[in-house]
């Protein structure tokens, strides 16, 4: 039985829930989030919570009861909260600047690699070697991050590439003699 698929939503004041039919729309002061549920799975709202049950006891139905729980719940958090993702670069002459909405990097390329920024999604250089990516949308967030970090992934040698903030990269011994 899922133990997160029980657990109640809790909607804070200012957040708005439409549900019709399957889909669920979250409304709050940061944007708007939709959302089709599984057809195995029922939502209701009960008072300032969301409820979850599922609707038949299949192993598909068990499933999408807990995910659907979670992705509920993350967008919730995401248009009152927001998400955050932010990513290091280390090696000498990697860096990030924006350049109106979109993000430059240099990373060690005979060319400065420019991503847009994608609806709903924002970049954010505080240093040269930091970039924050921030949005309503967790999967967006997390999509985008992974994108950026796959340009350059952190190598076991040096270390050198782009990683998340605080991941630890596993080093390797070099040539011996």
């Amino acid at each position: 039985m899922s133990r997160i698929g029980k657990k109640p939503i809790a909607v804070p004041n200012g957040v708005t829930v439409t549900i019709e039919g399957q889909t669920v729309t979250v409304k709050g002061p940061k944007g708007q989030l939709a959302w089709t549920v599984a057809d195995e799975i029922e939502v209701k709202q009960e008072g300032s919570d969301l409820v979850l049950a599922k609707r038949n006891e299949g192993q598909r139905a068990q499933a999408m009861w807990g995910l659907s729980r979670s992705l509920l719940g993350n967008m919730v958090t995401g248009v009152t909260q927001g998400f955050e993702q932010t990513l290091e670069l280390v090696g000498v002459g990697y860096r990030a600047q924006m350049k109106g909405q979109a993000l430059s990097m240099q990373l060690g390329f005979s060319h400065d690699v420019d991503i847009p920024a994608p609806a709903g999604i924002s970049f954010a250089t505080p240093k040269q070697t930091e970039i924050k990516i921030s949005g309503i949308d967790k999967q967006a967030v997390g999509e985008m991050a992974a994108r950026i970090r796959r340009i350059r992934p952190p190598e076991p040698y040096k270390g050198k590439g782009v990683r998340y903030a605080g991941e630890q990269v596993r080093r390797k011994e070099g040539k011996k003699k």
